[in-house]
């Protein structure tokens, strides 16, 4: 299975803009003490990259205009510290709570507690569209793989279906009786699922704006849902009766349910039948698929479980960086990105042996994480989006 490094982490609060002080502690697995210590700037080189020191017990390695690689070599971890490429703060006035990058890169769509959705350039955060028409919050956005139409879940329970281009709302979903919390899009968006405060995930067919089905009712709300093909030795179960021929791409699928009762659940998407259910420490956030075998879930006290679909008695590692609610997880590449309550946000990858922290969020909840080939996009609290460059990954 994939092993990832973030066990213990070195630390950086507030490295605004890479300027002055920071302090820097390198957090250990439990029972073994914190490591404080600072960051310095000295001054700055002839092409404008500053000179940075540490103090003891940590030592900075590679330092470019836009990131720090800080180490601990006692505990044998480091993390390189970036700070964004770009920051986008008049899309929106207050705390922005969703946010997606079309498939080709060109649009960003997002939600706001501000009760606004808007599409707007992905590459200097211009506004195109509005979407008006849900009542209330606006939860989740997200677009189609063709990256020319959205789907948007709200606190209205209703979902709903809109054209990038236009602005225009062409479909809407209504029969859920609670805030929907999350969507998923199966194969390329003939069937749509969305998971809600009510307990239910449903499955809906955007051709007739019809509900094909209760895919879950589990009796607590459902955070997060994420929708992939399963490993084949997987016992999927079979339909009560024969599915819908407007159910389209759901065979051979599993659906995982982050619950707010602390349990994560695998459904058959095409059976309806539970597969699986794995308790942890917390309520569950949000889960997403590393692969057809392996998923991550991520828990309100800060966990991050990798489970194999397989055998889900036991998670094969879990993460934990703060105790912060884990707010979005995200696949990247050979590894993942994860946010959190407290502006911790960080990637991993197998293949490399330090963890890179997004900063600048400081201590305002990152919401959700997107991303676009090298570039990753966050959106805050703060009202801010952004955009980060992992050119060199």
């Amino acid at each position: 299975p994939p092993s990832f490094l973030p066990r213990p982490a070195v630390w950086a609060g507030a490295v605004s803009g890479i300027r002055g002080e920071a302090g820097a502690d390198s957090r250990v697995p439990a029972g073994k003490p914190t490591l404080y210590g600072s960051l310095t700037r000295r001054g700055l080189s002839a092409e404008g990259v500053p000179d940075i020191a540490a103090s003891e017990g940590f030592v900075v390695g590679a330092v470019t205009k836009k990131s720090i690689l800080v180490s601990c070599p006692h505990e044998n971890v480091s993390t390189k510290f970036l700070a964004p490429y770009t920051t986008f703060c008049r899309i929106h006035q207050k705390s922005i709570t969703c946010l997606d990058i079309s498939s080709g890169g060109g649009l960003g769509v997002s939600t706001s507690t501000d009760g606004t959705m808007k599409i707007w350039q992905a590459a200097n955060g211009e506004i195109r569209r509005l979407l008006e028409g849900h009542v209330y919050d606006v939860n989740c956005c997200r677009f189609f793989p063709s990256g020319l139409v959205v789907l948007s879940g709200g606190m209205d329970a209703q979902l709903k279906i809109w054209s990038a281009e236009d602005a225009s709302c062409v479909v809407t979903f209504k029969g859920h009786k609670g805030g929907i919390l999350d969507t998923a899009i199966v194969d390329r968006g003939r069937n749509v699922l969305s998971c809600s405060r009510d307990g239910t995930a449903r499955l809906w067919d955007c051709g007739k704006s019809a509900c094909l089905g209760i895919v879950a009712d589990c009796g607590s709300p459902v955070n997060g849902i994420a929708a992939g093909a399963a490993d084949n030795s997987l016992n999927l179960g079979v339909p009560e009766k024969a599915p819908s021929e407007r159910e389209i791409g759901t065979e051979g699928k599993i659906l995982l349910l982050a619950r707010e009762d602390k349990k994560l659940q695998g459904v058959g998407l095409q059976s309806r039948q539970p597969v699986f259910l794995f308790v942890g420490s917390d309520a569950f956030n949000c889960c997403t698929f590393l692969s057809s075998t392996y998923f991550l879930a991520g828990t309100q006290d800060g966990n991050i479980y990798q489970l194999d679909m397989r055998n889900t008695n036991a998670p094969i590692q879990v993460i934990h960086r703060s105790g912060a609610p884990v707010l979005s997880l995200l696949p990247y590449q050979d590894g993942f990105i994860a946010s959190q309550g407290d502006g911790t946000c960080f990637v991993v990858q197998q293949d490399l042996d330090y963890v890179i922290d997004l900063t600048e969020a400081d201590c305002d909840p990152v919401y959700k994480v997107a991303s676009w080939e090298k570039q990753i996009y966050t959106c805050c609290r703060d009202g801010m989006v952004r955009r980060y460059q992992l050119s060199d990954l």
